[in-house]
């Protein structure tokens, strides 16, 4: 300790002491850094709710009737610090905490934890096998081996047939410009690498984040073949590496192309230091606090992507302009995608994990596009329905009510259908007189309750749809080639869309179905890529119409 630090504590301690003994339910101290006493450091009983900050002065005094049981464990934490402990018992009115800074450089060349020979994730298996198994369930574990996002890296379906390489023509103003796919010839959807076959692009930026963490790795790593470690994906120790995001002062969002990594600062280790982030500021082993991680801008870096001055990947934007934004009345991507729960410990109690009181720990399940129950509470379907002489008039409400984003949002290709049925007394199907058709895109069939063959029957559609600069595909989910936006009638957070039906009315009590439908994919690719994601039926209602 600093001679100047030391004289200062020696100065604080001698007057709590000249006080005497505090209450037994209170303890006074200081907290020091190495240049001497720290101002705002938390201070508080390990795992206990209430907790003080230091003074100017780096004194301190907690009261706390977790004190009353006897001598307890003190923690201390202060940014930029390592957490530090004392022991202390009931009245004590000299602790001291000393705080070691904790380094803020980042090591490209460090070896993932590995843990008695495990590497990676399986390593926090051992000790944390609940907050694992939710990790393992969840799509960040699988995006760098996900089919779906293989075969359009690839260009292929899922049984590894590949589709033909871009085919280009030139033109006269341009030179080289891309031609779509011949119909005669087999064609198993797009590929990031038919189009770029001599680059590895930037998806493994945030899919392989492992791969690619390193000086050039975004637009170097290949996303085929991965083994080891980059094939966790969004594993364990990369979120817990992160330090801090990187965020454009002006438009709080990542700057463009500057995806994953790029908009990170990592806290890798040298040989003999170690270091993870977490969300709580009482854990005492190679751990410090992070208040980021309850941040929705510790998720922007990878929820925000901009290809050819297209905004494509914006969940983190959507929510920044969203009321859900608002600090003192909104919520967190956490909130709804790593909820609170009733878990009391995060690690085994035989290797040091901590009880705490229910709701202070957090899911790492965080489920997303295709979990039913978020996508069911995430909608609200509302249908008025009635007669007019020989009409049945219709008005249909859809509100993104619990999303903190548009509905749906990022990957372009999924898209939610609202399809409305009208039939008369003896089930025949009414025809639609006025009234929003989905487009044709959607599916075009028979059978729209067995097959989602919803295209044009009455209804809407929630998409972001894209146009292909080039080649006119519409809608594309090719987004890596130029692309224009041609329609955007998503829902943004809170927002409701009305629409409104006339049918034709026959003698006798009408009925009215309404369904509201999320789809992954748009029909012609998944059929092309050989997906089968089945629809997730969100919302569906029934009236009776006298």
């Amino acid at each position: 300790m600093p001679r100047a630090a030391s004289s200062v504590v020696a100065v604080l301690l001698s007057c709590c002491a000249a006080r005497g003994q505090g209450p037994a339910s209170q303890v006074a101290g200081a907290v020091l850094g190495a240049a001497g006493p720290l101002v705002g450091a938390v201070v508080r009983v390990q795992t206990s709710g209430r907790f003080a900050l230091t003074d100017r002065d780096g004194s301190f005094v907690l009261e706390d009737e977790a004190l009353l049981a006897g001598q307890v464990r003190i923690t201390a934490w202060a940014p930029g610090h390592f957490i530090g402990w004392a022991q202390a018992s009931p009245g004590d009115r000299d602790v001291v905490i000393s705080l070691r800074p904790h380094y803020t450089t980042d090591n490209p060349d460090h070896a993932w934890f590995a843990n008695e020979g495990i590497a990676g994730s399986q390593s926090c298996r051992t000790c944390m096998p609940g907050p694992y198994a939710e990790w393992a369930a969840d799509a960040h574990s699988q995006s760098a081996v996900n089919p779906r996002f293989l075969s359009m890296y690839a260009g292929t379906d899922l049984r590894g047939h590949r589709s033909p390489p871009r085919r280009y023509a030139t033109d006269r103003d341009y030179g080289q410009v891309p031609l779509p796919p011949r119909a005669d010839e087999p064609y198993y959807g797009p590929g990031y690498k038919l189009d770029y076959p001599d680059t590895a692009g930037n998806c493994a930026a945030c899919h392989a984040p492992a791969a690619t963490a390193y000086p050039g790795g975004a637009y170097a790593a290949e996303v085929t073949g991965l083994e080891g470690v980059p094939a966790e994906g969004v594993f364990c120790e990369f979120c817990h590496k992160i330090g801090d995001v990187i965020l454009d002062p002006t438009s709080g969002l990542p700057r463009p192309n500057m995806p994953g990594p790029l908009s990170m600062r990592l806290h890798r280790p040298s040989e003999g230091e170690e270091l993870f982030f977490g969300p709580f500021d009482d854990v005492t082993r190679r751990v410090t606090y992070l208040p980021l991680q309850q941040q929705s801008a510790f998720c922007a870096p990878c929820h925000f992507g901009v290809f050819w001055n297209t905004a494509i990947y914006n969940s983190y934007g959507e929510w920044l302009a969203s009321p859900y934004a608002d600090p003192r009345t909104g919520q967190t991507c956490q909130d709804c995608h790593m909820p609170l729960t009733e878990a009391t410990a995060f690690a085994l109690p035989e290797v040091g994990g901590l009880h705490r009181s229910p709701g202070r720990i957090r899911s790492h399940r965080m489920p997303g596009a295709a979990d039913r129950e978020l996508l069911q509470h995430a909608a609200r379907l509302d249908v008025d329905a009635k007669r007019a002489a020989d009409r049945i008039r219709v008005e249909a409400r859809v509100t993104n009510e619990g999303a903190g984003h548009h509905l749906p949002t990022d990957h372009p290709a999924r898209h939610i259908v609202l399809v409305l049925r009208a039939s008369g007394p003896a089930g025949q199907e009414l025809p639609l007189l006025t009234g929003p058709l989905v487009p044709a895109w959607v599916g075009v069939g028979d059978a729209p309750e067995d097959y989602g063959d919803y295209g044009q029957r009455p209804g809407r559609v929630y998409a972001k749809v894209l146009e292909e600069l080039w080649t006119g595909v519409l809608p594309t989910a090719a987004y890596w080639n130029p692309t224009i936006l041609r329609e955007d009638t998503r829902l943004p957070a809170k927002a409701t869309e009305v629409s409104t039906y006339e049918f034709r009315g026959l003698e006798g009590p009408a009925t009215v179905h309404a369904k509201l439908v999320f789809r992954r994919a748009f029909r012609e690719l998944a059929q092309q890529k050989g997906w089968n994601d089945p629809d997730i039926v969100m919302q569906q209602r029934e009236l009776m119409v006298p």
